[in-house]
């Protein structure tokens, strides 16, 4: 039972980056759009799942920072589901996106909670995760490193709508958790993972 859900979490984690990666190739000119935001849904599944493992695996040499550091990880992921649904939204509407965060600015605690808090927790929690991994040595150092870069690149991309700097942040995310991942289908228990350097 363990082996298989590591297998899924494994798979999880290699999925999670690279499906969305693949949204970013659908964005459209103002908005994300519906298949964009189809596929950010399906990340935050595996993003989350995969997620659920990686701090299992962690949570008995960090024990404080897994038990504060998951829920605040999975609230990023929601986060970023929030603005995959956004831009389905605003293309069932035909709303442009600069609009319909003018309309969000009406509803400033709704959202702070649902958009600006959530979405700054998804970078800032993969950023402070790739310190956390590298420094408990559970991945090598450039995985860690890339992880943390991934996360600050991130943003940088999403924030403005640059397409060009979402394909080099997505690809620096997949390649950490595509490692991650494969570690992770690789061993059959959750002791077989942590000290791998």
């Amino acid at each position: 039972m363990v082996a298989n859900t590591r297998i899924i979490a494994g798979s999880c984690l290699v999925l999670a980056p690279t499906v969305q990666a693949l949204s970013t190739f659908f964005w459209e000119e103002n908005r994300q759009g519906i298949t964009t935001g189809t596929l950010i849904m399906v990340s935050t599944v595996f993003w989350i799942v995969g997620l659920a493992q990686l701090f299992r695996d962690i949570e008995p040499r960090v024990p404080r920072y897994a038990t504060v550091a998951f829920p605040l990880a999975v609230y990023g992921c929601l986060g970023g589901d929030s603005f995959g649904l956004q831009g389905m939204f605003e293309e069932l509407f035909g709303v442009g996106h600069d609009h319909a965060v003018r309309l969000l600015q009406e509803h400033q605690a709704a959202a702070f909670t649902t958009f600006w808090m959530a979405g700054v927790l998804f970078p800032t929690s993969l950023f402070v995760l790739g310190v956390v991994l590298t420094r408990i040595k559970y991945v090598p150092a450039p995985s860690g490193i890339l992880l943390a870069v991934g996360a600050v690149v991130f943003p940088a991309s999403r924030i403005p709508r640059e397409v060009v700097i979402a394909h080099v942040a997505d690809l620096i995310l997949i390649l950490p958790f595509a490692h991650i991942g494969i570690l992770m289908l690789r061993s059959r228990s959750q002791a077989a993972v942590p000290s791998i350097v």
